[in-house]
This record gives C-alpha cells, sequence and structure tokens, in this order.
C-alpha cells in the first residue's frame, strides 16, 4: 500500500545536506577578497548573502511543487514549455538580456539574473513526460519520435546563437535519454546520431571551441593560456590528496582558479577535503539519483513515472558532466555542480525538481483512485446484498449518472 502521507524523507535530507554544503563551500571559496574583486567593492560575504537568498528563494519553490497537483502540472507543460522559449528570445534583447563573457544567457530580473536555459531543461522533462504518457505516442512510429526532436532542435538553435554549447549538449542528452528509456526504435536514435555528426563537427571547428579541445586534450601546452583554468583544476585536487588540505585552507582559491565558486567548485572540494570529501559528493549524487529511480519505479501513473525518471537524469546528468569536466575527461562546458555552486538560476530549477520528485515520493494519485475504485466496489457490494443483483446494479448505474441499462 502507498503512504499518501510520507514523502522521501532520503531525498529531502541527500537534498538539504548537498545545499548545506554547498553554502559552505561558496562561502570558503569567496571569502577570501582578491585585488580584483576589492575594486568591485565586493565584501567577504557578497557571494555568501546572496546564495543564503537564493536558498530560501529555491525553499519555496521547492514546497510550492511539493504542493502542485501532477494533474495541473500535466496541463502545464506546453504553456511552460512555450514560456521558457519567450524567456530564452528575451536574452537577445538589450536592457533585458545580459552579456558576459561573450555569450548572451541571462535575463535582469530583480534582484539578480536569471538563466533560461536552466527553466528550459525542466520545461522540457515535463513535456516529455506528457507528450511519452499519451495514448497517441507510439515507440514504433517515426513521427512521435520527430516531434520532440524537432522541438529539442529549435532549441538547441537558440542555445547555439547565445552561445551556450553546455546547455545545448545537456538538453539534446536529456531527450535522446527519456526516449530511449520510453522504448523508441533504436534504429532511430542510430539516425538521429548521423545526422548529428557533420553539425557537430561544424560546431566543434569554430575557433574558440576548437581552442577549447585542444586544451582539453593536452592542457600543459598551453598550460597559461587555454589550458590555465584545467591545470589549475588538475593542482587543486592534486594537492588535496586523502584527506584534504583543510576546509578553507585553499590556495587555488586566491586567485589562481577561475570560477572557483561556480562551475569549478568541486575542485576545491577536492583541495580543502581530499578525495574523501570528494567522494562524499560523489555518492550523495548517486544516492540522489538512485531515490529518483525508486520514486519512479514505484509511481505506477506513466506520466508520473517518466517524470520521475526524466527529473533524475537532469540532476544526475549535470552532476556527471561537472565531474567530468573538472577531471579532464571531457572539455569545459561551464555547468555548474547542482546545489554545490554559486548559481541562483540552477539552484532555483532543480529545487524545483526535487520538490517535485518529492510529491510524486507521497503518492497521491495513485493512492486517490485505488480509494475511490475501493469506495464504488464496496458500494456495489452493499446494494447487492440489499436489493440484489439486478436492482442493484440499477441503483448503481443510476446513482453513477449511467441511467437504465
Amino acid at each position: 500500500m502507498v503512504n499518501s502521507r510520507c514523502h522521501d524523507r532520503w531525498l529531502l535530507l541527500i537534498t538539504a545536506v548537498l545545499v548545506i554544503f554547498g553554502s559552505i563551500m561558496i562561502y570558503s571559496s569567496t571569502s577570501v577578497v582578491t585585488p580584483v574583486l576589492a575594486k568591485k567593492n565586493v565584501t567577504p560575504f557578497f557571494y555568501f548573502k546572496r546564495h543564503i537568498f537564493t536558498m530560501i528563494m529555491g525553499s519555496t519553490f521547492m514546497y510550492v511543487a511539493y504542493r502542485t497537483n501532477p494533474e495541473a502540472l500535466k496541463k502545464a507543460a506546453i504553456p511552460l514549455l512555450v514560456f521558457a522559449f519567450i524567456l530564452l528570445i528575451l536574452v537577445f534583447i538589450p536592457k533585458i538580456g545580459i552579456s558576459a563573457g561573450g555569450a548572451r544567457r541571462w535575463i535582469r530580473l530583480w534582484p539578480s539574473t536569471f538563466q533560461p536555459s536552466e527553466l528550459v531543461k525542466l520545461a522540457m522533462v515535463i513535456s516529455l513526460a506528457k507528450y511519452m504518457s499519451m495514448p497517441s505516442y507510439k515507440t514504433d512510429s517515426i513521427t512521435s519520435f520527430l516531434i520532440p526532436v524537432g522541438i529539442m532542435g529549435l532549441f538547441q538553435v537558440v542555445f547555439l546563437k547565445q552561445p551556450d554549447f553546455g546547455a545545448a549538449m545537456s538538453l539534446c542528452i536529456l531527450t535522446v535519454a527519456m526516449l530511449i528509456l520510453s522504448g523508441i526504435r533504436l534504429r532511430y536514435i542510430m539516425m538521429l546520431g548521423l545526422l548529428l555528426v557533420p553539425v557537430s563537427i561544424k560546431l566543434a571547428t569554430e575557433p574558440y571551441r576548437l581552442k577549447r579541445i585542444l586544451a582539453f586534450l593536452d592542457p600543459w601546452k598551453d598550460s597559461q593560456g587555454s589550458g590555465f583554468q584545467l591545470v589549475q583544476s588538475f593542482i587543486a585536487l592534486g594537492s588535496g590528496g586523502i584527506k584534504g588540505i583543510g576546509l578553507g585552507e585553499s590556495k587555488q582559491k586566491l586567485a589562481f582558479l577561475p570560477e572557483s565558486h561556480t562551475d569549478f567548485i568541486f575542485s576545491l572540494v577536492g583541495e580543502e577535503l581530499g578525495f574523501i570529501g570528494a567522494c562524499f559528493i560523489v555518492c550523495l549524487f548517486l544516492l540522489m539519483f538512485l531515490r529518483g529511480v525508486s520514486i519512479a519505479n514505484r509511481t505506477k501513473d506513466p506520466f508520473g513515472y517518466y517524470l520521475a525518471s526524466g527529473l533524475s537524469m537532469m540532476i544526475a546528468l549535470q552532476a556527471l558532466i561537472n565531474f567530468c569536466v573538472i577531471t579532464g575527461l571531457v572539455p569545459t562546458k561551464g555547468l555548474p555542480l547542482p546545489f554545490v555552486s554559486y548559481g541562483g538560476s540552477s539552484l532555483l530549477m532543480n529545487m524545483v525538481a526535487v520538490g517535485l520528485l518529492l510529491r510524486l515520493s507521497r503518492g497521491d494519485e495513485v493512492r486517490r483512485v485505488i480509494d475511490k475504485t475501493e469506495g464504488l466496489i464496496e458500494r456495489k457490494k452493499a446494494l447487492m446484498s440489499v436489493y440484489g443483483r439486478g436492482h442493484a446494479l440499477s441503483r448503481y448505474g443510476r446513482a453513477n449518472g449511467q441511467g437504465n441499462s
């Protein structure tokens, strides 16, 4: 029997530990103000206070998501996807979109900024869950395959225009993974892979991407240029050893490792807390993914199953890519570590995802259907015992709006 009152406490505990740990590491990585930040009047608590504010907002968002009825979410799937696309377009409008590091990925939202690509991933998971649970969705139909791929392709064009190759790659892998999960024909996936080969080659030969790829292949060749960030990441991880050099004692955060509080915060975890601390974080994400899979397997509703699976993959995929970037297994993508890195948009959307998973773990919708069915059966039995079978069926039909048969 599904307990309709109890959410997955392990998932909530893991999320809380990651968020609190992330706050500690963000303060550790930004508590030392470099000369460059000092010129901008940045104090030791500047990033920490902003992150705490985002945590409070994220907790509110998570609670709202937890209280959201899955059926209402299902109805809002397409409007949410359209809204996410509109926000994605707004980054190109002057005075609304914000440019940084040669990319336009953010829009101005008081009191901070927002990265629409994070909402796009969440909206895409919800929309795919709805689409795959529809009776018209056929795993052996090329049309059923092309519709989500076409929508994904539309978002990819906008991502690459920003440019945001990390978001484009994440959305592609997430979409394909959910299609495979639904049981789509593998030959369709292979066809898509073949079509993406020339596109990938064209994208990889762009000067700045080619520079990243070459730096990934041999970062020591240009250790003071394109390979600087990856080399400093290796130094941070190597300096930590087994137990680390101590919390707050990082040397790489002293203006050596760029983005040490965002994309490369895991390097500081390895430096300050060592191999043990890094393994602890990896294990937490693994446990979170397993809890998400467990929730999906317990969900009887197809929409809930695909939604729980997609949300679990969304969080785990971003964490996996970040781990691979930090350790030099893939080129730099610019993706933060969920719940741990400084980055409001990522934290907000991931906490919404956890809120939805917690709601699905309660099994309210399944319990409601079971209770209603059991109630109707008991009522029918009671009528039969009083009036006999024929009269009972007649009364039962009239009571449920079916009229005389």
